[in-house]
């Protein structure tokens, strides 16, 4: 029997109990348990019209003055010049640090229903520019044709510009490649099919046109293609392969972190990985190789970090423990600490990627090779 346990923070919740059978391909689904702490409600009950004096640049503060309305309408009539789906947007980012739109000092959602003296909280972002430039900048570019390139983005490397990161991004390395992109993504996001985090490398997609972008997006919906990653993991997992289901949503009180949630109070998505088991180190390492099922914000990350065995490396998800010292010799375990030093991040590289092309239909298949800082860390853990 197989006794599976998910750790969030301190806490150890049960997940699942199973006998694996010894054949290849024994799949368990992790039931999340993690309920966010509560967050006290204050509203104040006198009614008044809504007051757009900044607490702080970008800053905006109101009052509801009507029981019933939706937030996103509320918000599109109270904020100068904002539209219903910028409301909306605002409402629904979950890429920002700190949410921007809170409801008695809590995360809410477009369709709530606001109640006289709801106070809400609007922190609305600078405005970024009109568009992203072109900037020459080396890419890594494994195949181009009229429709699509398929770009190794390197470690290190924002996909696209926003907040904290104007320039020097794959969309502003792109755009001085090539001259037409899809404009499904935006002025900021032009040709972007999906993203990689900062600090992960490998296979990308961008679409030249929008049909080819339609039609990629929509392969990732219907998971014709593939995604899939392979991790360092802390520790070895009690199983070869696990499907972990598990929704995802900005954490509820550590706004620069995803979370696995499930109060509805908080907005979260649906989230399925799947992990196979390819190695183990001295029952201290596991590498796997991660296949998604959908697209999260640091969806692996925060699934890894959640089932208790956090990616080698990572700052934000307990991916910084110490190298156990009973397990290795000191000579090997200096170099594994170096090692995972040099990583300046978490051990997960986008490397392997498969589609359908958008116009002809032939099945695309690239594998991008791991940056040296990662191939060093499976030479040294001999994974």
């Amino acid at each position: 029997m197989f006794t599976l346990y998910c750790l969030y923070g301190h806490n150890v919740h049960y997940i699942a109990s199973t006998r694996l059978s010894s054949a290849a391909g024994s799949r368990i689904a992790c039931v999340n348990k993690f309920t966010p702490p509560r967050t006290e409600t204050v509203i104040s009950e006198t009614m008044s019209p809504p007051d757009t004096t900044p607490l702080a640049p970008n800053i905006l503060r109101f009052a509801a003055d009507e029981a019933g309305e939706r937030l996103d309408l509320f918000l599109a009539r109270s904020i100068p010049g904002a539209s219903r789906a910028e409301a909306q947007r605002l409402i629904q980012d979950d890429l920002s640090a700190t949410p921007a739109v809170l409801v008695n000092g809590v995360r809410s959602r477009p369709n709530y229903r606001l109640r006289i003296g709801d106070q809400i909280e609007v922190a609305r972002p600078a405005p970024l520019p009109a568009s992203a430039q072109p900037e020459a900048i080396s890419l890594s570019i494994l195949y181009e044709d009229s429709d699509l390139l398929v770009i190794d983005k390197p470690r290190g490397m924002v996909v696209h510009p926003a907040p904290g990161s104007p320039s020097g991004t794959l969309v502003n390395a792109v755009l001085a490649h090539a001259e037409d992109l899809s404009g499904i993504g935006g002025e900021l996001r032009p040709g972007i099919v999906h993203r990689l985090d900062k600090d992960t490398g490998g296979l990308l997609m961008v679409a030249k046109t929008d049909e080819a972008h339609r039609s990629l997006q929509a392969q990732i919906q219907a998971k014709t293609a593939q995604r899939r990653y392979q991790a360092i993991l802390w520790g070895v997992p009690g199983f070869q392969t696990a499907t972990i289901d598990a929704p995802i949503g900005r954490h509820p009180s550590d706004r620069k972190k995803m979370a696995v949630i499930t109060d509805p109070r908080y907005t979260s998505r649906d989230a399925r990985t799947e992990l196979i088991v390819l190695g183990t180190a001295a029952s201290s390492f596991t590498r796997v190789e991660a296949r998604l099922q959908t697209g999260r914000t640091h969806q692996i990350r925060v699934h890894a970090a959640y089932i208790g065995h956090p990616i080698v490396g990572d700052p934000v998800y307990g991916g910084t423990r110490q190298v156990p010292g009973a397990a290795f010799g000191q000579v090997r375990r200096r170099a594994i600490e170096a090692a995972i030093e040099a990583l300046g991040g978490q051990a997960l590289h986008a490397w392997s990627l498969s589609f359908d092309h958008p116009r002809t239909g032939e099945r695309m298949e690239f594998t991008a090779p791991f940056p040296p800082v990662m191939a060093q860390l499976f030479d040294i853990l001999e994974l």
